[in-house]
């Protein structure tokens, strides 16, 4: 075993293993790093790990140290140095008269070396500038042609999808594309869709390209000759996502219909004529192909009045009420029956009911009356019957009963309460 870090150099660039020499060093930490090119700047992407001897390629690099707020201060100066560098670099080619164009400018961190890269269409014949840029900067220059895949991962930007560039995100190395991929995934053609930034087919294609593999090995060709639940019919479209195909039947050819891949029994693969001699089973035979997929399971409803008899039952109130016993099925007595002679509320005796009369509080402050039977109704002219002379009635309860209504008070020009006109 072997114990190494990961170092990347740049955001999204490769992983490169180095030797820390017993120096525990966290992802994310800076650190200063041996390379063949001299001494590099870099950051720790993963932290010490042993792995296996034949995972890595002998001997090591070795881990110089930690990075400092001086070798900070030496990066950055290198980064003003770059751009000076591309800027001085671009006259310089206007000059030349040269066709290249220039993407990026790199210093190494002990400022010895700069390394240019640029994209042309053909070969171009540098060494006049190489020339040039020696005398100007008196340091090591290196012009490295690279293509336009490389150009997107250096430049970065964002994609059809609205995403960073996947290569400049964290591709770290490019995956072979091809259109083939495009057509096995059943996507248009058009080179406008399946292009990217860089005027190259999209790495995406290739992240899905092995589940489409399977799928087609698994599913029924297209124009297939196929049995289905509902009769024999010949395939017009497959849906790899999906796992379904549409099938034009022979009764009604004019309206395909879905299905399963699992729901077809395929009778010829590809293109070609029907098959001589074949007859369609039965249909009872065919209606054994057809899946039946369970009902999904229907959510419990919300009921106030479960919810209210669940918490009655779990503080030992009663047992729940069973649904479909009504609105009011909920109310029940207690287990205990109730003795005769106690109230509902605390279970004291019960009081016998007393005439209304008896309970009915002073309305005026004057002294209750007792009743007593009045004289008999006298025949007289103008007197009703029921009524005695004076206009009173006989029953002292309906004149208190009017008195209360009334008051008490006679209206203004009228007759007293308790009289009629």
């Amino acid at each position: 075993m072997t114990e190494i870090i990961g170092v990347r150099f740049k955001s999204g660039g490769k992983e490169y293993y180095f030797d820390p020499r017993g120096t525990r060093v966290a992802p994310g930490e800076e650190v200063i790093i041996e390379t063949a090119k001299g001494l590099e700047f870099g950051v720790c992407s993963q932290a010490n790990t042993q792995v296996e001897d034949d995972s890595v390629v002998q001997p090591l690099r070795p881990l110089i140290r930690l990075a400092t707020d001086r070798d900070r201060e030496v990066l950055l100066r290198n980064r003003e140095k770059e751009k000076s560098a591309l800027e001085i670099c671009e006259a310089k080619v206007l000059e030349h008269k040269l066709d290249m164009k220039l993407v990026r400018c790199e210093c190494s961190f002990d400022g010895n070396k700069l390394l240019f890269f640029f994209t042309s269409e053909g070969r171009v014949d540098f060494r006049a500038l190489v020339k040039d840029l020696a005398s100007t900067f008196h340091s090591r220059i290196e012009l490295r042609q690279i293509g336009v895949r490389d150009e997107s991962k250096m430049v970065g930007g964002l994609g059809i999808c609205g995403r960073p560039f996947c290569c400049n995100a964290f591709l770290e190395q490019f995956q072979p594309v091809s259109i083939k991929m495009a057509k096995t995934q059943g996507l248009s053609l058009n080179p406008a869709k399946i292009s990217g930034a860089c005027g190259r087919l999209m790495c995406c294609l290739k992240y899905e390209q092995d589940a489409y593999e399977d799928a087609v090995k698994r599913m029924p060709k297209n124009e297939s000759f196929v049995e289905t639940p509902d009769g024999a019919g010949t395939i017009s479209s497959v849906d790899y996502l999906r796992e379904t195909v549409k099938v034009r039947l022979e009764d009604t050819p004019d309206a395909p219909q879905s299905y399963a891949a699992t729901e077809l029994n395929v009778i010829r693969s590809g293109k070609g004529r029907r098959p001589e001699g074949y007859v369609a089973p039965p249909r009872e035979q065919l209606e054994r192909l057809r899946r039946v997929t369970p009902p999904p399971a229907a959510p419990e409803e919300f009921s106030l009045s479960g919810s209210i008899d669940a918490a009655l039952s779990a503080l030992g109130g009663g047992e729940p009420r069973k649904g479909g016993q009504g609105r009011n099925a909920g109310r029940r007595r207690s287990d205990k029956p109730r003795q005769e002679g106690q109230s509902k509320a605390d279970g004291k005796p019960r009081q016998e009911n007393k005439p209304k009369q008896e309970n009915r509080p002073k309305q005026d402050g004057r002294p209750r009356q007792e009743n007593r039977p009045g004289p008999k109704p006298q025949s007289k002219e103008g007197v009703r019957p029921g009524k005695s002379p004076e206009g009173q009635s006989e029953t002292p309860g309906r004149n208190r009963r009017r008195r209360r209504r009334g008051g008490g008070k006679p209206k203004e020009g009228g007759a007293p309460a308790g009289t009629q006109e």
